[in-house]
């Protein structure tokens, strides 16, 4: 298995011979307006989009979300809407309306060229807010040969993250983690306090990113590391290739 991490959740994922494009967030450096409501008034994306060549080597699209920093109107414009899509129920509509063709929602599993794909669930932040950002998942992607690997998608550690790791087992996990908040909030994505957890739960390596390309991810790679010293947790630059 390769990961190649291009930007925020945005990374291309190689299991066997196939290769799955996961959240594309495709916009030029300070192209978007910043996060309202955050400590850290900033256009986005924060950086440029590495490695854009590679883009054209996926062969299907996984998106977690349909927000604007996990799927964005670049996306939109670049990618052929001939690929298939894989997604959670109440992005459908979206997708389609946006053109592409092949649109699986994911209501459970299901089986795509030797791959397991298993929807699972998760809270994008706490209370009030986590029902203000709507319904978000992750998934589980199983092939013969390779790890199980669980991507968390834009959640906070909750009954819904402890129920996939008990339930599928995984030996790898992506964490979309950069304690994403509002001014005066709790985080809405992963902090260093969700990844000690996740690590004490799971005997998997965790692959934390989501980090340092928004304008509301607070947590830094530098500053995770220093307050995780685990070998087991992975935290890849822009553009850098992870093979299990």
């Amino acid at each position: 298995m390769k990961l190649n991490l291009f930007r925020h959740a945005t990374m291309l994922l190689t299991l066997g011979e196939r290769k799955i494009l996961l959240d594309p967030m495709l916009a030029l450096a300070e192209t978007m307006p910043p996060v309202e409501n955050s400590p850290l008034p900033r256009a986005n994306p924060l950086v440029e989009f590495p490695k854009r060549a590679m883009l054209d080597e996926a062969e299907a699209i996984l998106i977690t979300h349909c927000h604007r920093d996990h799927f964005d109107q670049a996306a939109i414009d670049e990618l052929p809407k001939t690929l298939p899509v894989f997604c959670q129920p109440e992005d459908e509509r979206r997708l389609l309306e946006s053109g592409f063709s092949q649109v699986t929602p994911l209501f459970d599993e299901v089986q795509w060229n030797g791959i397991r794909l298993s929807r699972t669930g998760g809270r994008h932040g706490y209370g009030a807010t986590a029902n203000a950002m709507g319904p978000v998942s992750g998934y589980v992607l199983e092939a013969q040969g390779e790890a199980k690997l669980y991507i968390t998608g834009d959640t906070v550690w909750c009954q819904e993250v402890e129920a996939a790791l008990l339930k599928h087992k995984p030996e790898i996990i992506i964490a979309y983690c950069g304690g994403a908040r509002f001014l005066n909030d709790k985080p809405i994505t992963m902090d260093e306090n969700d990844i000690r957890v996740l690590l004490k739960a799971s005997k998997a390596d965790v692959v934390a990113v989501h980090m340092e390309a928004f304008n509301h991810c607070l947590l830094t790679r530098q500053a995770l590391r220093s307050l995780i010293p685990d070998a087991r947790l992975k935290i890849p630059l822009d553009g850098e290739e992870l093979i299990f």
